[in-house]
């Protein structure tokens, strides 16, 4: 079954940045890099050990969403984005597209949406989905065939979230009931409400009993002391902080896979941003990367073709850029290097 692998930029982005936070990366021109640099070690990493046939990164949109209209206090507790961060985005929002791969904003909804909606109608097309984000919100829409994976630390592999793996760290019995665990419990980062005084252990102990916070409202008698107390006091906020904490899934984005694809990229703009923000290594490991077959342009080139050497052998035209090859000696790789890095 091919796979499609859908990536929450700003959840990516604000990872990579606070796990160099103590030692942050720097440039020779004193710029702080570690947002753009984590953030292409986590992608290129992906393609390199993953090789997806389809990919998509999804951004928040500039301005308010949907939620931000229902709910003016939603995230307005949050400090301001930091400004290193907000210098890396448009950075790295071209080094994708120098990878050539689809970036998705959709106007009044957020990244978790956007990739939530792709990630329904992806399974319904019948491919794999891997989403792949740090954000515990996600975990809702696990199912059969869709997967959370969250970036491994130190090089590792991806750590994967599948229905059985929710439910064992959620203590749930399916992954939709993450939405009322998080009604419940409220959520500090978004400044969701939830119920006042009921945190996790509560939480998870009421979905059990009740199976949702909708079964929970309507057998609050059943419940005794302070517990019924809280629950029937804040109806009103746990219905809502179920309808923020809810992702959508019918976005109106005209998504189809043939969207999300990353086709082949081109060495110009990557050896361009190398220089410009010194990622020397990247680049070596960018050329090095062998070729997918989606990756592979559609005519003559791909094949073998037959020349008019005196040994007559078919040969393979370069496959990553027109002047480099994989099989290039160690002494021609450096000197093509030196003259991609050097402009």
């Amino acid at each position: 079954m091919e796979k499609i692998y859908l990536l929450d930029a700003y959840a990516l982005i604000y990872r990579a940045y606070y796990a160099l936070i103590r030692s942050p990366r720097i440039n020779s021109k004193g710029e702080n890099t570690s947002a753009i640099f984590g953030f292409v070690n986590t992608l290129e990493d992906l393609l390199r050990k993953e090789a997806p046939e389809y990919i998509a990164v999804a951004f928040d949109p500039a301005g308010p969403t949907f939620r931000h209209d229902a709910y003016p206090e939603y995230k307005a507790q949050r400090e301001a984005t930091p400004e290193d961060i907000k210098r890396s985005v448009p950075i790295i929002k071209d080094i994708i597209r120098a990878y050539r791969i689809p970036i998705i904003e959709v106007p009044g909804y957020e990244a978790d949406d956007v990739i939530g909606t792709l990630a329904r109608r992806s399974e319904e097309a019948g491919l794999e989905v891997c989403m792949l984000t740090p954000d515990k919100d996600y975990a809702q829409l696990v199912s059969a065939h869709i997967t959370m994976c969250r970036p491994g630390h130190a090089g590792g592999g991806l750590e994967r979230l599948g229905p059985k793996e929710v439910c064992e760290k959620y203590g749930i019995e399916s992954p939709t009931q993450v939405i009322d665990l998080l009604a419940l419990m409220g959520d500090t980062a978004d400044n969701i409400p939830g119920c006042p005084g009921v945190g996790e252990k509560t939480a998870v102990k009421l979905i059990g009993q009740f199976g949702s916070v909708e079964g929970l409202i309507d057998g609050v008698g059943e419940l005794k002391g302070a517990l019924k107390k809280k629950v029937e006091d804040n109806v009103e906020k746990i219905r809502f902080s179920k309808f923020l904490t809810t992702i959508k899934t019918d976005v109106p984005y005209p998504s189809t896979s043939r969207r999300c694809v990353g086709r082949k990229w081109t060495a110009k703009p990557c050896a361009r941003f190398s220089r410009r923000w010194s990622f020397a290594n990247w680049l070596r490991a960018f050329l090095a990367r062998p070729p997918r077959a989606a990756d592979r342009p559609r005519v003559k080139t791909a094949q073998r073709v037959r020349t008019k050497s005196r040994s007559n052998r078919p040969h393979r035209m370069p496959r990553i850029c027109p002047h480099y090859s994989p099989n290039l000696r160690p002494r021609a790789k450096k000197i093509f290097l030196r003259a991609v890095l050097s402009g």
